[in-house]
């Protein structure tokens, strides 16, 4: 053992004076919202949490708190609080009336007529269901 240590352990253990033992159960047994050390108001709790996060380089992250509410105001006030209404169109005049059925002839002249379209196409043969489920099982 170490000098000191051995020193220390031939002192004999002093007794705790009664009046204080008494002060210390007794504080120690009443209720920790009681005592005004451990009491603290949801502000300053709040004031300690936001100091804990933002230690590193308060006045960082103020600036940046200070623009964010700068960015927010200037959204805020460019809004347009007009109500946005549907125009009603103008209807088409007669000389774009007739230029689109010019349109619509010569485009119909150009694909040809519509029954040639469909015979054109090739007709699906559906299979028997026999032949489906064989189709289908192999």
């Amino acid at each position: 053992m170490d000098e000191f240590e051995q020193r220390v352990s031939r002192q004999p253990l002093r007794q705790i004076p009664a009046e204080w033992r008494g002060e210390i159960l007794a504080a120690a047994l009443t209720p920790a919202t009681l005592r005004p050390a451990s009491r603290a108001s949801l502000l300053s709790n709040i004031r300690a949490q936001l100091s804990a996060i933002l230690w590193p380089c308060p006045e960082a992250w103020a600036g940046l708190a200070v623009i964010w509410i700068i960015v927010f105001a200037l959204n805020y006030s460019m809004q347009d609080r007009v109500p946005v209404m549907a125009k009603k169109a103008p209807s088409p005049s007669p000389q774009m009336v007739a230029e689109l059925k010019q349109q619509q002839q010569m485009f119909a002249e150009l694909i040809g007529p519509a029954q040639l379209r469909d015979a054109e196409r090739p007709k699906l043969v559906p299979l028997p269901r026999s032949e489906r489920i064989e189709f289908m099982a192999a």
